[in-house]
């Protein structure tokens, strides 16, 4: 049996919302992994599951909805900032490394995606974080004509820290949808057909609180956000789960190999098989694929 305990903690001046799981019969000071979904997805679409078995598996799990979305406050409704939802990850980590439960010294993050490139950012940015998991990860459609540096690396590390993260008009898209059948009647943010059939059917279910709406803001920071450019300078133990028939135009297998092969120290690198939403069917052969093998990653390196 799991505990799932609801949680709150404050993010950029908003009440993020989740979860805390253990299992009923865990001892104290367990390792932690932080959770967040990917681009307008909700905790209780399908990340949640992997919470659990991550949580079956013998860790705490700290799930939540990013900021905007979900059972989290925060206004404009429905925005993605990724500068914001990186500070959310660093917030919950201060915030999991509170809780009686916890050994601090053994966090882990978990992405998907989106977030799967969050993670990347945040452990190059945050020594705190031993382990990263991300699955098929954004690490862009091509590689950043901007070379990875230290000085470009700096600047990136300071934006997220402290510098200023306000978008403007013209780097802002939407309101728009997530999701469409119709991309010449209805544009959408994600095109494929894959992205319109997993969305629907999981943002459909009855207490997802998924809205298919949604604004990005890639703010004009002295270094454009960009995972890529932080690779070469991760913290954590590494292991990316990639689909080389990946639909996400974003999610390239070939640009996230490259940013594999920039990251220092232990790395791992596992093929999945159908596209980037395969292994968000649950239940089903690729979630149980991926799930097993994230939570075995996680349990070796946080010493579980």
């Amino acid at each position: 049996m799991l505990n799932e305990s609801p949680v709150a903690f404050s993010s950029q001046g908003a009440m993020l919302g989740g979860y805390m799981l253990t299992r009923a019969d865990a001892a104290s000071r367990l390792p932690v992994v932080i959770m967040a979904h990917g681009t307008s997805a909700t905790m209780k679409m399908v990340a949640i599951e992997y919470a659990r078995a991550f949580a079956h598996a013998g860790l705490a799990v700290l799930i939540y909805d990013h900021r905007n979305f979900g059972i989290s406050a925060g206004e404009p409704r429905h925005e993605i900032n990724p500068w914001v939802q990186c500070r959310g990850y660093r917030d919950a980590v201060s915030f999991a490394s509170s809780r009686p439960e916890v050994d601090p010294e053994r966090v882990g993050l978990w992405g998907h995606s989106y977030t799967g490139g969050q993670v990347v950012v945040v452990s190059a940015c945050d020594a705190r974080v031993k382990v990263i998991v991300a699955q098929c990860p954004a690490f862009g459609s091509s590689v950043p004509s901007l070379a990875p540096s230290a000085e470009n690396f700096a600047l990136i590390k300071a934006t997220l820290l402290t510098g200023d993260i306000t978008g403007t008009p013209e780097t802002t898209a939407g309101p728009l949808p997530v999701v469409s059948h119709d991309q010449s009647g209805t544009p959408s943010l994600l095109a494929p057909i894959q992205a319109f059939r997993w969305f629907i059917a999981y943002g459909g279910r009855p207490g997802s609180g998924w809205v298919n709406r949604v604004t990005r803001v890639i703010p004009p920071t002295p270094v454009t956000y960009s995972s890529y450019l932080c690779a070469p300078f991760v913290q954590a133990k590494v292991f990316l789960m990639v689909a080389p028939e990946d639909e996400m135009v974003h999610a390239n297998y070939d640009v996230a190999r490259r940013a594999f092969e920039l990251m220092p120290g232990v790395r791992r690198w596992q093929d999945i098989g159908e596209g980037h939403f395969g292994l968000l069917y649950h239940p089903g052969p690729r979630f149980d694929e991926a799930a097993s093998a994230q939570a075995r990653f996680f349990c070796e390196h946080l010493d579980a």
